[in-house]
């Protein structure tokens, strides 16, 4: 158990220290010096925690804002959700589907043409999580729930990389690299609407702009903007519903106000977009090159499948574009279907600039920006839903979470594993 502790928590479980490993393994398969080596293996960590950084910085202190405004405004789920601590409780079930379900891809990556392989290190923890969750709601104890959710643990890693495979390589010009991450339910939807209903060539990334506004050419200047312009709308409607914006939000009126806050968060996702996007190209510079050795001695031919954020420098206009109007249609989706699921969802803020963002740039490849615009509009239907339906599934286990980062394969996956589980019970 001390040993498996180890794998899961010190290894599997730091995704800068995982990754960090395997760009170490790589370059020692290609006999590189020990100077190459080092540098490579902390050059990996260090653009992981730079993503990380930015990526923390949008969500923690940029649009988590977005969400408390709108908890304050719904009203309170009429049926009760339960919260069960899975990550605590299960700990150990979830490691050891976390290191069957990896086996399992690197054994499939080495002897079939699928050749990807999960890198993406928080979500290694993130799908067992999910997937033992919605055993444990169907009332799975034991080898069953280990079982379950290790079967679609494992099938997810090989099946949702592969998927992404070639709408990144449309995306890219490259074979690099793929997607590891639960976007790939809203990107290949937003592929098939796009190319269905617009035309690549009008891309959104060559939207003309007067050079009187040329500073929008900047997206982190446009994000902030956006996000500012979202905050004011908010705050005009918490008055309009008699709550406090201060209070909702925890400023302290007459130290700081909502200038101050509305202000700060606006910037903070510019910011937090700026360090992300570097944290892109510094871990893509390191690990694609370092994962060659892997890919030749190893798993021949395998490619790594990455964080969402990796493809986010391909398509800066239309991931702003796609997060602008996923939030206008999922918004409007959780006011005319309040009442209606087991749950009171709020805006999915989280799921519209991550994994819809993904979504946006693929469709921009597939549709240029009407094809970006349809799909987007679809996807923030289609995210309320998952989520809605998903609580039949989540409710007595980790329903609140999944209100924060569910509305894509965590909720479709984990509805289709739930009513296998239940069958099974």
């Amino acid at each position: 158990m001390v040993v498996l502790n180890f794998i899961i928590n010190e290894i599997f479980g730091q995704g800068a220290i995982f990754l960090a490993l395997v760009a170490m393994i790589g370059l020692i398969l290609q006999k590189k010096s020990a100077s190459e080596v080092i540098r490579g293996t902390i050059m990996t960590a260090i653009g992981f925690f730079v993503l990380n950084a930015g990526t923390g910085l949008i969500t923690g202190s940029s649009i988590d804002g977005i969400s408390a405004a709108f908890n304050a405004l719904l009203p309170k789920a009429a049926t009760d959700t339960a919260t069960v601590d899975i990550g605590g409780t299960y700990g150990t079930q979830i490691g050891i589907v976390m290191l069957l379900a990896f086996a399992f891809n690197l054994l499939f990556a080495r002897f079939t043409k699928w050749k990807s392989i999960f890198l993406t290190g928080h979500m290694l923890y993130w799908f067992p999580y999910v997937f033992i969750a919605a055993g444990v709601d169907a009332g799975l104890t034991g080898g069953k729930l280990i079982g379950l959710a290790a079967v679609f643990t494992g099938l997810y890693m090989v099946i949702a990389p592969n998927l992404m495979h070639p709408l990144v390589k449309k995306v890219t010009g490259k074979d690099e690299f793929t997607i590891g991450h639960p976007t790939t339910t809203l990107s290949v939807l937003s592929a098939g609407i796009a190319k269905l209903t617009g035309d690549p060539k009008d891309s959104c990334e060559d939207i003309k702009v007067p050079k009187s506004l040329g500073f929008l050419r900047e997206v982190s200047i446009t994000g902030s903007i956006t996000i500012a312009v979202v905050y004011i709308v908010l705050y005009f409607i918490l008055l309009a519903n008699g709550l406090t914006p201060g209070e909702v939000w925890g400023y302290a009126e007459g130290s700081t106000g909502f200038f101050t806050y509305c202000f700060t968060h606006a910037i903070y996702f510019g910011v937090g977009m700026t360090i992300m996007l570097q944290g892109v190209r510094m871990l893509i510079g390191e690990i694609v090159p370092a994962f060659k050795g892997i890919a030749e001695k190893v798993v021949p031919g395998a490619i790594p499948a990455l964080d969402c954020p990796v493809i986010f420098n391909y398509g800066p206009n239309s991931l702003i574009i796609g997060f602008i109007t996923a939030m206008i249609t999922s918004t409007i989706t959780i006011l005319l279907t309040a009442g209606r699921f087991p749950t009171v969802v709020i805006p999915l803020v989280v799921t519209c600039f991550f994994e819809n963002g993904c979504a946006a740039i693929i469709a921009n490849a597939y549709g240029g920006r009407r094809g970006t615009i349809i799909a987007c509009a679809v996807n923030g239907i289609v995210m309320v839903l998952l989520v809605g339906f998903g609580a039949y599934f989540f409710n007595k286990t980790i329903q609140p979470w999944m209100l924060v980062y569910g509305g894509q394969d965590f909720s479709l996956w984990g509805i289709i594993e739930g009513t296998i589980a239940r069958i099974i019970h």
